[in-house]
């Protein structure tokens, strides 16, 4: 019993330091990826990415680069950010089966979910996408790959823009080796083209940035917050997953996902609602509390942009 609990100490004190941080330096060197995929259930394997930025450290390696193993073959959810990265990835999946990749699909038209689908469609390999995902990547790619090509410099040799070629709108359905996917939009969240992966008979979600809990949830521009926050009450969380992995940071569940992700939306918009209604205006709503998000990765690069955002969208509601 005594050597259980020092096991256990032991288990503790280490998931303790390696917890979220944007300190902590590429966790697999030998590779482009930032860590080394992990199976988070059976037959479902995660390379969790950096929670920071994209730089040329991490190869821009700051999303979470999902597979799922069949016995007819693999579906991978992430392009990656660089045809380089994604190889990396490939070589990864090789190492665990010898069953060819079927079907990689795109969370959405972020470079870090699109850049690397050169490397998949150089394979000949479908490559799947919302629609307002697709018309992302076709209106602003070059300008998303000039991006990457600035921090990324010489990894992002070989890497183009290549739009998905299969599209859906609210869901595509999909089967492979006995495995269901449901490849599902649940409505407005994070961006344009939100996608997630739901398994469900494993009741796994592959959620994407439609859920975050280790770093602070990014606001952008056209984020519709009050449209995120309706799409997880009336869709994300009654499908009630057991694991959940988010668009960034380890898996982990629905209670946490809903903590950091839905949780913080509404105490933003109570706080940016409530100084509003002060007649309060946009440069004293970056000065809003948000000190309990403190924990969060990123939350120095986001928290006063996203309260400006918000003020933008609430003041005219």
């Amino acid at each position: 019993m005594k050597l259980n609990l020092r096991v256990c100490a032991a288990v503790l004190s280490i998931a303790s330091a390696v917890g979220a941080s944007e300190d902590i330096a590429d966790q697999y060197p030998q590779s482009e990826l930032y860590s080394k995929p992990v199976e988070v259930i059976p037959h479902v394997f995660s390379a969790i990415g950096a929670t920071a930025p994209p730089t040329y450290e991490n190869s821009g390696h700051n999303n979470n680069l999902s597979f799922v193993v069949t016995s007819q073959g693999v579906v991978v959810v992430n392009g990656g950010a660089s045809a380089r990265l994604a190889a990396a990835l490939h070589e990864e999946i090789k190492q665990i089966t010898d069953l060819p990749v079927k079907l990689v699909v795109n969370e959405n038209g972020q470079g870090h979910a699109m850049l690397g689908n050169s490397y998949w469609a150089d394979l000949g390999v479908d490559i799947l996408a919302h629609e307002d995902a697709i018309h992302e990547v076709e209106e602003n790619g070059d300008f998303i790959l000039q991006g990457m090509e600035r921090y990324n410099r010489d990894k992002a040799e070989g890497t183009r823009v290549v739009p998905a070629n299969l599209s859906f709108s609210d869901r595509f359905e999909y089967e492979l080796g006995g495995v269901k996917f449901e490849i599902l939009h649940l409505g407005p969240a994070h961006g344009p083209g939100d996608t997630q992966v739901w398994i469900p008979q494993w009741s796994m979600m592959i959620a994407g940035d439609i859920a975050f809990h280790e770093r602070m949830p990014p606001i952008f521009a056209d984020t519709c917050t009050s449209c995120w926050i309706d799409t997880w009450e009336t869709a994300f969380a009654p499908l009630n997953p057991t694991y959940v992995i988010p668009g960034h940071g380890h898996p982990t569940n629905l209670a946490q996902v809903t903590r950091y992700t839905r949780d913080y939306l509404v105490d933003l918009r109570e706080k940016i609602g409530a100084h509003i209604d002060e007649g309060g205006d946009l440069a004293g709503a970056y000065y809003i509390d948000q000190e309990q998000w403190r924990n969060l990765d990123t939350f120095e690069e986001l928290a006063t942009k996203n309260a400006g955002r918000v003020f933008e969208e609430m003041e005219w509601e």
